[in-house]
């Protein structure tokens, strides 16, 4: 760091050891809740970064709680992110999903939950101001209390209160249950082997009534533009992609967002990802990534 007038040169991390452990330490809770509110890898990755650089610039002398600190920094700086992205995202090509990750080694993604972690749910946090994503992610996905999240978010305890309820609200969402991935397997296996079999009839039994396909290819690929509403549009869309575009292709489960998925590779690059959301209706929306962009993360899937 620079020294100027009236500053006080401070160590930077490589001639303080402690703050690069304290780091180091904090980080994976630090991309969990970035990546959580911006559902992108790279992004979550710049708002860390972005905070490793503040830490470098802080007096940690005067930090009591270096994971508080980090976990305050990362959060107000995801709110930031989060706001252009909102911007950005009214002129995305199509619909939009999160960039799927490969949680086969962490399935909570740095919290002690795997709350708003699951692709439909990172969906319906769009819904939400970033505020009011910060407020569910921290309370839910990380079991905050609320005195703690209004700190991070500089706001009073009631305020805290009335926006997780707010939030939740919008979103939505029924009581949580415990999700299978024993059942999300065993639909993708039927779904691999009716397609296998050009029967994809067979694996209509399985959709609700008004189950929804959402594919994202973020104008890079040829992809619908518009999500397919019903069980005969989203039966005939499957049967022509798979036709044209994967029935040659090395078609294997992997998990994403802590569930299983589905993923396509042609030429030993991934082309695609399908994730599912399950309730007892049956399959409610099938969730497919196509834009290159956001599958680098299944690049080495063996």
């Amino acid at each position: 760091m620079t020294s100027g007038p009236g500053t006080v040169e401070r160590p930077g991390a490589q001639e303080d050891p402690g703050a690069l452990d304290a780091f180091l330490e904090a980080r994976p809770q630090l991309f969990g809740i970035a990546y959580r509110m911006l559902g992108s890898v790279p992004e979550a990755e710049d708002v860390v970064q972005e905070a490793w650089i503040r830490w470098q610039g802080t007096d940690r002398e005067v930090v009591r709680n270096p994971t508080a600190f980090l976990t305050t920094t990362v959060t107000r700086l995801a709110i930031n992110a989060a706001t252009s992205a909102r911007a950005r995202r009214e002129t995305y090509v199509g619909p939009w999903l999160p960039e799927p990750v490969d949680t086969s080694d962490d399935p909570a993604l740095g919290a002690e939950r795997a709350e708003a972690l699951e692709i439909a749910t990172l969906v319906l946090l769009e819904r939400l101001t970033p505020v009011e994503r910060a407020v569910y992610v921290l309370r839910e996905a990380f079991g905050y209390p609320y005195r703690r999240v209004a700190e991070i978010l500089d706001m009073t305890e009631a305020n805290a209160r009335q926006l997780a309820r707010r939030s939740r609200e919008r979103l939505g969402r029924r009581e949580a249950v415990p999700v299978d991935p024993g059942e999300h397997r065993r639909l993708l296996d039927e779904f691999v082997a009716a397609a296998h079999d050009g029967d994809l009839s067979r694996f209509e039994r399985f959709l609700a009534d008004d189950v929804v396909a959402r594919p994202d290819g973020g104008g890079k690929v040829h992809a619908s533009r518009v999500e397919l509403h019903g069980v005969a549009r989203v039966s005939l869309f499957f049967d022509n992609v798979w036709r044209k575009n994967w029935a040659d292709a090395d078609v294997r489960v992997v998990e994403a967002n802590g569930l299983p998925a589905l993923l396509v590779r042609i030429d030993d690059a991934p082309f695609a990802l399908v994730s599912l959301e399950v309730t007892a209706r049956g399959i409610e929306h099938v969730f497919v990534q196509v834009n290159p962009d956001k599958l680098g993360g299944f690049a080495a899937a063996a």
